[in-house]
């Protein structure tokens, strides 16, 4: 990521991100498909309904993955093999200890939360099953991410795709076994991406466990070595402490969708699906600008920097603006695919027409924390995000939704926020000194 053509570069960087970040989908996509065209709209609403929770609490794990990757990127654009090895090696051993204590959480307030978010009756215990299920297989989802984010950050970003391709298929098909033949329900969606989910990660650590490169991981030496985790932490925090408040917020935004009911829950977790699609070229374009923009500051090219970066905006927004429009044009065959219920439909339509016109700032967001956390600076992001994205999407929902009583008023709160952190990131971008941060 330090030569060569900056535009290609960073293309030929994020078509594997995408693809991995795409078939990573498909993981709850195909879920909610066949759930949804089997076991009906209220067994969908019981999927859609788990979605914040589980983000939630990975989301936390992956903010502090997002110090990790700054620090080996760094290490490995300096060409310090020694402490390159060292942060990879207590990454993992965090990874597992932070693994093993988010399953028992998980597992055993699954319930409690369902309930503090409002889940409806009718569907409760399908949720509590298929949540309780999905965190029993969570040190996999923990694990595949910290492997993948490895490999991203030393400029791998093929590997992980093709293991996610395999291990995607293989949940297309254990989908189609376990609920279509086996006539299992809901947990049957819930095992098959447990499986599959844990045939990546031990893919994935094999790999690194039998590179001949210099981030080849030795079992042997996981650890947790104090003063890396301690600066793993400093940087990887501030957007832990992020993702978790979002995904907090989120989780209110869904207990206001909740209380429209059963058929609201499923059009609008049929759409968080394919907002979860559409969104990927945001985000692939994002961990790619961040590793580069590590790469390039180690290694002190700080002009490829500056250009980088100019070049990554342009890249994400155009994207976003051509997905936009055909999400405008082929929205309702889409939510077809995940029911025939035409007042699912409808919630869905509502939503992606409000969400969409959106869908530019929150990629001019997106692009801009990407860079920013790559020069070393994640307490920025934080505290716009945590400002914009919880802090004013609550005021909103909670000043508005008892007025009009609107679930279009709740999705609303989503653009109303990305507006107000683009602008602020933005302006950071232009007048901050972020690319002399690192030293």
């Amino acid at each position: 990521m330090t030569e060569g053509v900056i535009w290609k570069e960073l293309l030929l960087f994020s078509i594997p991100l995408l693809l991995g970040n795409l078939f990573q989908q498909l993981y709850n996509a195909v879920d909610s498909m066949v759930v949804g065209q089997n076991l009906g709209a209220q067994a969908l609403a019981a999927v859609g309904s788990s979605g914040p929770v589980i983000n939630l609490l990975i989301s936390f794990f992956q903010g502090i993955s997002v110090g990790a990757g700054v620090i080996i990127s760094r290490y490995f654009g300096a060409r310090n093999n020694n402490a390159m090895s060292d942060a990879i090696h207590t990454s993992l051993g965090f990874t597992f200890l932070a693994g093993i204590a988010l399953t028992f959480i998980g597992i055993a307030f699954s319930p409690l939360i369902l309930t503090w978010i409002g889940t409806p009756a009718d569907v409760m215990d399908n949720s509590i099953l298929y949540l309780r299920i999905y965190f029993a297989g969570i040190l996999s989802v923990m694990l595949y991410n910290m492997c993948s984010g490895i490999l991203r950050a030393v400029g791998d970003s093929k590997n992980p795709l093709y293991f996610l391709i395999l291990s995607s298929l293989t949940n297309v098909v254990l989908d189609i076994v376990f609920i279509v033949y086996l006539h299992m329900g809901i947990a049957g969606a819930a095992w098959a991406t447990l499986l599959s989910q844990t045939l990546s990660a031990i893919l994935t650590l094999m790999l690194l466990c039998k590179s001949k490169q210099e981030y080849r991981v030795e079992i042997r030496k996981i650890h947790c070595k104090k003063d890396v985790l301690f600066e793993i932490i400093r940087l990887g925090l501030p957007s832990g402490i992020q993702n978790a408040i979002v995904s907090f917020s989120n989780v209110i935004v869904q207990s206001n969708i909740n209380a429209f009911g059963s058929l609201a829950m499923a059009g609008c977790g049929a759409y968080t699906k394919i907002d979860g699609f559409a969104i990927l070229p945001v985000m692939s374009f994002s961990m790619a600008f961040t590793t580069f923009i590590s790469q390039n500051m180690g290694a002190q090219k700080l002009e490829r920097v500056k250009k980088g970066a100019e070049t990554g905006i342009f890249m994400s927004v155009t994207t976003t603006i051509c997905i936009s429009m055909l999400l405008f044009l082929f929205g309702p065959q889409l939510l077809s695919i995940f029911s025939n219920d035409t007042k699912v439909i409808e919630y869905g339509l509502y939503m992606l027409h409000v969400l969409v016109p959106g869908y530019i700032f929150l990629a001019l967001s997106h692009a801009l924390a990407g860079i920013v956390r790559g020069a070393g600076i994640t307490t920025v992001p934080m505290i716009v995000m945590v400002c914009c994205w919880c802090g004013l999407r609550m005021v909103w929902i909670l000043g508005s939704v008892p007025i009009f009583h609107d679930i279009g008023v709740v999705f609303l709160g989503w653009p109303i926020t990305w507006i107000a952190s683009a602008i602020w990131l933005y302006i950071y971008y232009k007048k901050g000194n972020w690319i002399y941060s690192y030293s």
